[in-house]
């Protein structure tokens, strides 16, 4: 049981970068039973938190976690909560 941080900054602009670094930590978590994402899209202009909450919406990969939670205090921020 643990946390991954995953920061997007870095990608920001490469939707292909953005999916494929998702679903890396998503698989990682659910392979090693983590408990908790927590993706830093940054605040921008809440494009890429759109993207990311769109990625995780998806029928396939909604089924792997438990539940999203959107940090109320950091609009940059989204938690991805796990139950193994």
């Amino acid at each position: 049981m643990g946390k991954i941080k995953l920061d997007l900054h870095d990608v920001y602009n490469n939707a292909r970068a953005i999916d494929s670094e998702l679903k890396r930590v998503i698989e990682e978590a659910v392979k090693k039973k983590i408990s908790e994402i927590e993706i830093i899209p940054g605040k921008g202009s809440g494009q890429l938190k759109k993207h990311v909450l769109r990625f995780l919406g998806q029928p396939g990969v909604k089924q792997l976690y438990h539940r999203l939670e959107k940090d109320d205090k950091n609009f940059g921020r989204i938690f991805v909560h796990f139950r193994h």
